[in-house]
Formats: C-alpha cells, structure tokens, sequence
C-alpha cells in the first residue's frame, strides 16, 4: 500500500473514531514514543536550604532556561532566593501537595500524550518528542511549550476543590480543569506547525488559522471530546451546533468576514464570556468555533490532503471557497 492509501485509511479512521474511545491503526500505534512525565514539584518541595536549590537547578538546566529563565536575572542568587522562599513556603507546600496528590500518577495524561505524539511523528517524521515536566509555581504559569520541552503547571489545573485558584474571569477559570490541560499545550504545540498569512489579518484568516489548530488537537486527540479541545461546556457546544446557521447569518448579513479592524476581529476571536453581538447566552471566541467548522468540512471534501499541506497553506480563501461552507439556518 502506497504511503498516499495508508494516509487516506487513516484519515477516514481518525475522521469517524468514537469520542469514547479507541484503539490506533497499527502504522501509528507501532510508531516508537516513550513520555516519561517528570514530576519536578515533588522534588522541589523537599529541598530545605539554598544549595540544594542551586543544585536543582543544575539538574534541570532546560526548564531552567525556558520555564525560570534563568538567563534572564542578572546573579544567580536572586532566583535562588526566590526560589527557596517558594520551596520552604508552607501554604505553597500545601498546594503542591494536593496537586501531587489529584493528579497521581498521571497515567491517563502519559497515554495522551504518547498518542498525540505518536500521531504527530506519523505526519512529521522528523518531530522530536519534547521533555515533560510538571510543576507547581504558586500559580505562576500554567503552560510552556517548545521544541525541546513541555511543562504543566498542574497547580492551575486541581479545579474547584483547590486551595488556591487562579486569578482570573469565571469563564477561562472553567477551563483549568484536568481534562482540559493536555489539550490545551497541544494547541500552543501546533503554532510550531501551523502557518499563516501575517499580512491578511481579516476575520475569516483569523477564523481558519484558529481552525487549523483546533483541527491539529482534533487529529492528535481523536479520542478527545470537541467541547475539551475548544473549552466550551457540553451545553455551549450543543448550543453553538444548533444554532450553527443563524451565527453563519450574522457573519455573512453584517459583511464581517473580510473586516480587518483589529477591535472588530477580536469581538469573535479573542477572549470574551460571551458574544452579545449574536446572542447574550452565545459563548465568547464563535469566530474560532467556526472557523473549525469550516477547516473540518474543507478537510472532509478533500481527503487527500494531509495534515502537513493543511497546516502549511496559508491561503485561507482557498480553503474557505474548496470547503463549500454555507450553514443553513433553522
């Protein structure tokens, strides 16, 4: 079978999966990846003096660099202080405990990335499984993605029952849940994939690119829930779906989809609780919503397309006019 035929299998494979789980074609599943999930924060919270600091973060010489940014204090010892006042913080101590303690040993989290990565060395041979790290930094950061390293600050992701909860609007605190955080650094790990014309900023590029990283989560994760890659409840996602024709309507009726006006563009595609413009209850980011609607059904006319060529094409109208897109409303 030709490299073209065993793609097109699994795409239709990948394409018609259950969300309630399943098992990888054998030419993806035998694809060697190993995660290992170096669980930093248990570590940390048992060093007592300020050497042993010094000496963790020799140990740790990547997630010193990109996470601490080590590079970035002018002496050493001003992020070793702080550090060691973070390690020897009791109610720190006391988060860290409980994020060890709800997240175990993350196996499910292992499985999925293993599959994700599995899928993603399928398409791009060349790809590097990244370190994986967790980390509980007091809230500081939740996420950080690069070529060569990926860490979760799971103290964000404990959820309603932690001690302390991220200072944020309700409606992104809904998403640091843990089924959410595999996801979640999977989208930012599909920027390293994903172009874009940075010279058309208009709505519906912004819509397809915000598409095509949806789509990348989606293929990685065939497995995974569309209301956990996008971060809407399952009643949003019902909603939205429903209701598909008359958001279409909005964009088509009031001319928005080549409006390039930054304020206007972000309304539909950055962060908001929700879009007054089409309904008070519709969630905020419809334009990224669908905008992945239209990335799937351009993908569905045309499955000879891999996931490499889509998320290297860059003309957004040609996928909008190929994708045959038009919602009827209800």
């Amino acid at each position: 079978m030709s490299y073209r035929l065993v793609y097109i299998a699994i795409v239709l494979f990948l394409a018609s999966c259950s969300k309630k789980g399943c098992d990888l074609p054998k030419e993806i599943e035998r694809i060697p990846v190993d995660v290992k999930i170096d669980r930093l924060e248990k570590e940390f919270f048992a060093l007592d003096n300020k050497e042993q600091v010094r000496s963790f973060l020799k140990e740790q010489p990547l997630f010193a660099d990109k996470f601490l940014q080590q590079n970035q204090y002018p002496h050493d010892s001003i992020l070793v202080n702080s550090l060691y006042g973070m390690a020897t913080n009791p109610s720190l101590d006391s988060l860290a405990q409980q994020a060890i303690e709800k997240f175990g040993d993350m196996g499910e989290e292992k499985k999925q990335l293993e599959t994700a990565f599995k899928v993603i060395k399928f398409y791009y041979p060349d790809f590097v499984v990244p370190e994986v790290k967790t980390f509980v930094s007091g809230l500081g950061q939740d996420l950080l993605v690069s070529d060569s390293l990926m860490v979760f600050g799971i103290d964000y992701f404990i959820g309603k029952d932690a001690l302390y909860r991220p200072d944020t609007y309700e409606y992104i605190l809904k998403r640091y849940e843990r089924p959410n955080m595999v996801p979640a650094a999977l989208l930012l790990l599909s920027n390293k994939f994903n172009k874009a014309d940075f010279l058309d900023r208009s709505m519906l590029s912004e819509m397809i690119n915000a598409g095509k990283a949806y789509y990348f989560v989606q293929t990685v994760m065939p497995c995974t829930p569309d209301s956990t890659i996008i971060g809407y409840s399952g009643q949003q996602l019902a909603d939205v779906h429903h209701n598909e024709g008359r958001i279409w309507a909005h964009f088509i009726e009031k001319s928005m989809l080549y409006e390039k006006n930054p304020f206007k563009v972000q309304k539909y595609i950055g962060e908001r609780p929700n879009t007054p413009e089409i309904d008070s209850t519709a969630p905020g980011r419809l334009g990224t919503w669908v905008g992945w609607q239209i990335v799937r059904q351009y993908m569905e006319r045309n499955p000879k397309v891999t996931l490499p060529e889509l998320m290297a094409d860059t003309d957004f109208k040609k996928i909008f006019a190929e994708s045959k897109y038009k919602p009827e409303k209800r």
